[in-house]
């Protein structure tokens, strides 16, 4: 993360199904809002008290969106990994405004309060599963090649 990014994790629920676009060059774009409500246990009260929610508008790139798109819905509870970014505009009355979005590096479903079936993705080039990755095991019959030293 380049100096002077403003990290930030989010764990929360969707609020809607992602919005995937495509820019004119191609690039895929996943819009969502990640609804995060802090909770606090009363003790005079014995009970959890939810706390103000806040709304959070997260942007996802290229294949990243595209798993985005193809793996959440409306509800689904993320743990997401990015930075913060402020976006700034003129609108059409010549007002100028501006907004705080998360650019989304990593996202995953939670699985605190549910299960989640991972699916395997098809060799890609940089390593995907399938791939270049030492780590891997194929399920060959013959692990004997295999060894629990890392590969470096």
């Amino acid at each position: 993360m380049p100096f002077g990014e403003t990290p930030v994790t989010l764990i929360g629920n969707l609020t809607d199904d992602p919005e995937l676009k495509f820019t004119d060059g191609g690039a895929a774009l996943a819009k969502f809002t990640v609804a995060v409500t802090p909770r606090t246990f009363d003790r005079t009260a014995n009970t959890w008290k939810d706390g103000t929610t806040a709304f959070y508008r997260c942007a996802a790139w290229r294949t990243l969106a595209e798993h985005v798109a193809d793996s959440l819905k409306k509800g689904s509870r993320v743990v997401a990994n990015g930075r913060m970014r402020q976006h700034d505009w003129t609108n059409e009355q010549g007002e100028k405004r501006s907004m705080l979005a998360v650019e989304i590096d990593d996202i995953g479903a939670s699985v605190r309060f549910t299960t989640v079936t991972i699916n395997a993705r098809p060799a890609t080039q940089n390593g995907g599963a399938g791939g270049n990755d030492p780590w891997a095991k194929t399920g060959a019959a013959d692990d004997s090649k295999f060894s629990e030293e890392p590969p470096f």
